[in-house]
This record gives structure tokens, sequence and C-alpha cells, in this order.
């Protein structure tokens, strides 16, 4: 059995798509858990509806109090009973065949050393959300994912067993940490991921939505130890890394944070916390003056 878990805030008016796409599911082998972060909407009169007039598949409704999506996927993970593990944000939508595919190519992999298999996320006109390997399919950990450029947010279904390893920590006053950082401490204790070139997992961003800001300083803890830990990854290139660290200086230095601040933070030298956000400026600068440039021709 699969579970599919959605974490949400106050999206009741998108979720109705998300749950139309499940009833038309070629496959009904699955649960559906929502993690319902305190909604102050029609979110949980709505799925409590659901729940009374549908029984092809279970639907599990928990509320709690906000805290962000990463505690809400704690409690997910925690209540799971699946043998796979799905997110599926409240915003987004299944195929019809989506169920069915991942139960038939799960039945192809190997449990040993598998987190699981890494689908395609695509737009509702089709096209692929980031950029993908040629083929059909490639097996590396989410810290490889750059050599096969395996770019942009993907469609993850794991082994319960396995994710069911991990939880996201947790800061007080932070709503937002990214999943890439369990994603990664998956891949660094050996486990590798089946991507498989094929989409069944609609994506609509929505411009509040936290794919689309989750590039401030708001979740500063979070943030930091997401980059603490990158660096230390032998399987990510010294450009890379620099490039992440870039970003992440030059975000605390704009946000008022000393160098001397941000290398502490993150043990590193102060020097590479210069010299990396003075790379990243460059480069910022070099991408505007040639946007502008191709707007003036």
């Amino acid at each position: 059995m699969l579970t599919i878990c959605t974490p949400t805030y106050n999206r009741e008016y998108l979720l109705h798509d998300l749950y139309k796409s499940l009833c038309n599911q070629t496959v009904n082998d699955f649960e559906w858990i929502i993690i319902d972060d305190g909604s102050t909407d029609d979110t949980e009169k709505t799925v409590n509806k659901w729940i009374t007039v549908r029984n092809d598949f279970p639907i599990i409704y928990i509320k709690k109090e906000n805290g962000g999506k990463h505690t809400a996927l704690n409690i997910g993970i925690e209540e799971a009973k699946g043998d796979f593990f799905i997110i599926v944000d409240s915003d987004d939508y299944l195929s019809e065949d989506a169920v069915e595919i991942i139960h038939r190519e799960f039945e192809k992999l190997p449990e040993a050393k598998y987190a699981g298999i890494g689908f395609n996320k695509i737009f509702e006109n089709g096209d692929i959300v980031g950029k993908t390997f040629s083929g059909i399919y490639v097996d590396a950990s989410n810290l490889e994912r750059s050599k096969y450029s395996i770019e942009g947010d993907k469609a993850e279904v794991f082994f319960t067993k396995v994710i069911k390893k991990y939880r996201f920590p947790v800061f007080e006053n932070e709503r937002f940490l990214t999943e890439a950082l369990l994603w990664n401490r998956i891949a660094n204790d050996g486990y590798k991921i089946r991507w498989i070139n094929k989409g069944f997992y609609v994506c609509r961003y929505q411009e509040n939505g936290l794919s689309m800001n989750n590039s401030d300083l708001k979740s500063y803890e979070g943030y930091s130890l997401y980059i603490k830990e990158l660096l230390t990854y032998n399987q990510i290139s010294m450009i890379e890394k620099i490039k992440w660290l870039g970003v992440y200086s030059y975000l605390c230095h704009q946000n008022g944070i000393s160098d001397r601040e941000t290398s502490e933070k993150i043990e590193i030298s102060k020097l590479l916390v210069f010299f990396s956000r003075i790379l990243y400026k460059l480069k910022s600068i070099g991408s505007e003056n040639a946007r502008k440039k191709k707007l003036r021709i």
C-alpha cells in the first residue's frame, strides 16, 4: 500500500482538485493522510465531508497547531501505514495512473540500499519542472543529482521503513525547512534513489507558497543547518558548495548578519564566507547585465 501525505494550510479551495484526482485513480491501494497545519478556512469541514462519503480509500485527517510544513510531515511520517510514502502538496494533483505507476515501478526495485524512486514533476502544460537526464532511469543518491542533470523539484517516493528512520529538525518560531535537508541525510547514509524519466505529479506553484518564497532568512536556524551539513558532504563538488555558500552568505549580509557571525554559525572560515559572497554578487551582476543586453537587442 502507498501512503499519500498532504500537509496543508488554508488550501481548502485547492484541495478539491487533489481529492478528485485520487478518486479517479486506476488503483486504490493507498491511504491519504491530510495533516492540517492549523487552517482557519473550511478545510476541516470539507475533509470530514469526504471521509463520510468516500470508502474506496481511507482518508486520515489530523489537525495540529500551526508550526510549518516540516512539522506536519513529521506527523505524517509517524502515522504512515503504507509500504511506500509520497508527499503531495495541497495545491498539486496526480494523473489518474499515478498510484498504478508507483506500484509497478517498485515491483522492479531491489530494496537493498535504495531509499525509493524519484519521478519528474510536471506543469499542467506537460513541461517538466527543472531538468532531467536522457534515458529511462539512473540510480543515484540525492547528493549526486547534479552529475546527471537532475535539477528542480522531483516527486520522491520512499520506502516507508526507510523514511521512518528520519525526522525533520524543529526550531522555535521557524515555519519552513527545506525537505532537501532530510533527503541529503538519507543519501549520506548510503541510500540511492532510482530516478525515472516519467511524470505523473502535476505542480501548480502558488505565489504565496513555500516553494516560491524560501529564499529569505525567516528560518535562519534551519537554513543555517542545511548549509552547514551541505558543506560537509564529500559527494558535493567544491564548485557547488561555493555556489550554495555564496547564496547563504549574501542573504546573511543583506539581513545585517556579519561575515564573522556567519562563519561561526556554519563553522567555516570568514575569508571563505566573504569570497563566496563576492563571487555570488559578481555572478548576479553579470547575469543581470546579460539580461538587460538581451532586452535591448
